[in-house]
């Protein structure tokens, strides 16, 4: 399968090794991945603030950098940006009377995945250790991110794939099913509501005794990792592709999880 990388701006600006890790997963599995060079931001900050006129042109590059025939999925390493890219670019073009880019936003999102979607739904991935070699001996708590969960309606896809990892000790975290506090220009906007969500999560990925705190959008674990930090926790975060494409032979670089 050809499968085109769409890589988000928060992971190529910050986390370049999540999408460098999702490429050696599914190069991993036998597939092709290419990069459309002309991807940039998805526009959800846009579209969540209520800007959508000022959407409009950034759904327009993405479409336009993924509108092609050469390619038979596309993939993304965050829930929340596959969430704009299903359920928020045919709204953007329709509402601001674009009915030909609306029917291209369709048909691109209806190829888009996250990439555990991908893994599971398309791919046939049911066990990390087996298919992928994956190997990570370490004990690791699990955050499901909202978009991932409300939007997608991903379920346990991430945390049943992080399960099957060899060596991995995976535990729980209390009342995982509640946001960060990031929402993207929410912190920004609600600060000290953001502030209050973050200290309660990171009291309960502390209490879990875990080394680290995976998830699947970049977001929120720079949100997570940054409160943790502040409070002078060792728990370090890491997406979990990179737990993924972790192996014996080439186990993840555990110093950019804030670990040695």
């Amino acid at each position: 399968m050809r499968i085109a990388l769409f890589a988000t701006c928060i992971v190529d600006a910050m986390y370049p090794r999540t999408a460098r890790a999702t490429v050696a997963i599914l190069e991993r599995l036998g597939h092709e991945v290419v990069f459309p060079a002309g991807q940039a931001c998805c526009g959800q900050m846009h579209v969540n603030s209520g800007y959508f006129k000022e959407a409009l042109p950034v759904v327009k590059n993405h479409v336009e950098a993924f509108d092609m025939d050469d390619y038979d999925v596309a993939v993304a390493p965050s829930g929340s940006c596959v969430a704009s890219v299903k359920h928020q670019h045919q709204m953007i073009a329709r509402r601001c009377g674009d009915t030909a880019l609306e029917a291209r936003a369709g048909v691109v999102g209806a190829k888009t995945y996250e990439l555990s979607q991908l893994l599971t739904d398309v791919l046939g991935v049911t066990n990390a250790a087996a298919q992928l070699g994956s190997h990570f001996p370490h004990t690791v708590t699990y955050h499901p991110s909202c978009h991932g969960m409300r939007l997608l309606r991903l379920g346990d896809r991430q945390r049943t794939l992080l399960a099957t990892v060899g060596g991995i000790e995976l535990v729980e975290l209390p009342e995982a099913d509640q946001c960060c506090g990031f929402g993207g220009t929410f912190s920004l906007k609600n600060a000290d509501v953001s502030s209050a969500m973050l200290a309660d999560k990171a009291a309960n990925i502390r209490g879990t005794g875990a080394e680290l705190c995976s998830g699947g959008d970049a977001s929120c674990l720079l949100h997570i990792g940054g409160g943790l930090s502040r409070q002078g926790s060792t728990v370090g975060t890491l997406h979990f592709a990179e737990i993924l494409a972790s192996t014996l032979e080439q186990p993840a670089e555990m110093e950019m999880a804030g670990m040695t």
